[in-house]
């Protein structure tokens, strides 16, 4: 693997492990991180052994967001597209997702978590959906965030933009369960030993199954929200609030 890459791939016996290492940006989406994480994912997925992915991150900040230098500067069309499929990928991996959180997620890194199929979290682990305070939408990222959140739970985290625990993100259905920092490693140790349990085509099958209706909506609206999501970013309100937030 390059040493230079955005994201790792590591093979042990039946677990692949994909890890975010961008800390200069606290792994902000930009097109090419988003590239090589869906590479990485569908090489994952492409080892019949592997009967689990675990996506984390190498620092303590799983993900910012939306690489905004990248925004202001070149616009959003093909970053929006790509948010887009990387959900899908995902959502449409022959094998679960298991997103661990060590810390820090916001706005499009909350994508990345709804789309996974199990997710768990530090307690010192925050979340925010923080767009509408930049002049922006949660747009493409609405389309596993609103399937996984509770109705009152998105709408207050949308709306407000204002950051939430991980037990709030258990209880608004984001996450799956949530630990002492300290046990993290033993939690998601404990989780891919029951995985280790089942068989490729079991795990297929099933994800297939509970994952109908998901991938069907983010086939039938990507398109809709990933333009919708270009247009915001390009918008002079919120090319004014990222430019100013870049300044700080």
């Amino acid at each position: 693997m390059d040493d230079d890459a955005l994201v790792h791939l590591d093979l042990a016996d039946t677990v692949a492990t994909v890890t975010l290492d961008s800390p200069g940006n606290r792994n902000a989406l930009s097109r090419r991180l988003i590239a090589e994480l869906t590479d990485r994912l569908q090489a994952a997925a492409s080892v019949e052994s592997v009967l689990v992915v675990v996506v984390r991150s190498s620092g303590r900040v799983f993900c910012s967001g939306a690489d905004m230098r990248e925004a202001v500067t070149d616009g959003m069309v093909g970053g929006a597209r790509a948010m887009v499929a990387l959900q899908r990928a995902i959502v449409a991996l022959p094998v679960p997702v298991l997103v661990r959180l060590d810390g820090p997620v916001r706005a499009g890194g909350l994508g990345i978590v709804a789309a996974a199929d199990v997710v768990v979290a530090a307690e010192s682990a925050t979340f925010a959906l923080t767009e509408a305070r930049l002049g922006l939408a949660a747009a493409t990222i609405s389309l596993t965030v609103q399937a996984r959140m509770t109705p009152r739970g998105a709408a207050l985290a949308a709306l407000s933009g204002a950051p939430f625990g991980a037990a709030e993100a258990v209880e608004r259905g984001l996450v799956t369960t949530v630990v002492a920092d300290d046990l993290v490693d033993a939690a998601v140790a404990d989780l891919v030993a029951e995985f280790a349990q089942t068989t490729r085509q079991g795990v297929r099958e099933t994800k297939t199954l509970l994952n109908a209706d998901l991938l069907a909506r983010i086939d039938s609206r990507g398109e809709q929200l990933a333009a919708a999501s270009a247009r915001l970013f390009g918008s002079p309100e919120a090319r004014a609030a990222m430019s100013a937030f870049l300044q700080r």
